[in-house]
């Protein structure tokens, strides 16, 4: 199943107008919904990359007023980094990477992973270049213009090439991000179901995010995911109701000491549920 899902996402690459997601409302079977996590996440990325990180949302509401598609817009409106439309960003090229050592590996398989991962953006990828490497701490950020013509690698990947190129054994450093979540999808398409999914998750993320926040949310978003993959689209807040019962349960799967904090948050997300997305963003300060 997972070379099916390498094979589709090749060809998403090529040809990043295919529109796959019109297919996911018919799949049924476990295995399906697995590939329609994958494919649907990594079209996601590439779609949205050329709107990626624009803060300024009014200026973004006036400049797509009058468009009628917003995917894979043309030219790019990225005010950090430019690159061709259908790319992904780095998010998206950490999950394809994940993807492929899954599958070339036969399962998590670490060492073979970061070796991966350097590769992916080290020294000898596109990711290597001179506006990236200005690129060192806050100060430079704001001195550079933007956006660079270059992928854009962020603060974890340049800390994980310095960690793996010196040898250190812990490589992930405290980046409380959101490549947690992004990074365990296709860890749970393959493990779902099965008791050391979450043990997979958390040495999946650590190799470039290590910290109890990211581990915390990576779970919590890593339950809900296998739940619809398990049983598939249910009425209501089934989903949500059962993984908040799973996270209350004193003999869960393991148990994290910020569960309670993310069991709160997740009731503070359905209360907003009737909510439209803007405004419970802002009201939970997520830029």
């Amino acid at each position: 199943m997972f070379r099916i899902v390498v094979s589709r996402i090749s060809c998403i690459h090529k040809n990043p107008e295919i529109r796959l997601i019109s297919r996911i409302h018919v799949m049924a079977s476990v295995e399906e919904r697995k590939i329609s996590a994958i494919v649907g996440a990594l079209v996601a990325d590439a779609a949205a990359q050329p709107i990626h990180w624009n803060y300024k949302t009014a200026d973004l509401d006036a400049f797509l007023k009058d468009k009628d598609e917003v995917a894979f817009l043309e030219p790019s409106r990225n005010p950090f980094y430019c690159i061709k439309t259908g790319k992904h960003s780095c998010y998206g090229d950490q999950s394809r990477t994940i993807l492929k050592s899954l599958v070339e590996n036969g399962g998590v398989n670490i060492e073979k992973l970061k070796k991966s991962m350097f590769e992916m953006f080290g020294p000898d990828s596109e990711y290597e270049n001179e506006d990236n490497a200005t690129y060192k701490d806050k100060s430079d950020v704001v001195k550079k213009v933007y956006p660079i013509n270059t992928p854009w690698r962020h603060a974890s990947i340049k800390s994980f090439l310095k960690n793996y190129s010196e040898g250190a054994e812990i490589t992930g450093i405290e980046d409380n991000q959101m490549d947690c979540v992004i990074n365990m999808i296709s860890v749970v398409a393959l493990y779902a179901g099965r008791p050391e999914m979450l043990d997979k998750v958390e040495e999946i993320i650590s190799v470039t995010q290590n910290s109890d926040i990211n581990v915390a949310v990576a779970f919590t978003a890593a339950r809900l995911l296998e739940y619809f993959i398990l049983h598939g689209k249910t009425p209501g807040l089934d989903a949500l109701n059962s993984v908040l019962e799973e996270m209350k349960n004193p003999q869960r799967r393991s148990p994290q000491d910020l569960d309670k904090a993310m069991i709160g948050h997740m009731k503070k997300v359905i209360e907003e549920m009737e909510t439209d997305h803007v405004t419970a963003a802002r009201k939970f300060n997520i830029t």
